[in-house]
């Protein structure tokens, strides 16, 4: 694997990671997304310090985290279950007529 080290800047503090070539531009996007909703809470809301408002972000992120899981597990369990019963009724459906 191609990796090699890069600083990014969270909270005015710099954080060196050894990641992937290829995942240099999702880290530097995660980056920029993460500074930006600081920002957005910083705008909006009453905060002490930088914590809270890295605190808001991780929230946000994890609800957001939660509710894709959720989905995707509907998606590939449940949905994938109804679609399977209900081509088994449209088969026996279709064999009667």
């Amino acid at each position: 694997m191609d990796e090699f080290v890069v600083t990014v800047m969270i909270a005015g503090r710099p954080y060196r990671l050894t990641i992937a070539k290829r995942d240099e531009e999702l880290v530097r996007n995660a980056t920029k997304l993460i500074e930006t909703k600081m920002k957005d809470y910083a705008n909006d809301y009453a905060f002490k310090d930088q914590q809270d408002l890295l605190a808001m972000v991780a929230l946000q992120h994890a609800t957001a985290t939660i509710t894709y899981e959720e989905a995707a597990d509907f998606r590939d369990n449940q949905l994938a279950t109804k679609l399977v019963e209900f081509d088994h009724l449209l088969t026996e459906t279709l064999h009667y007529r």
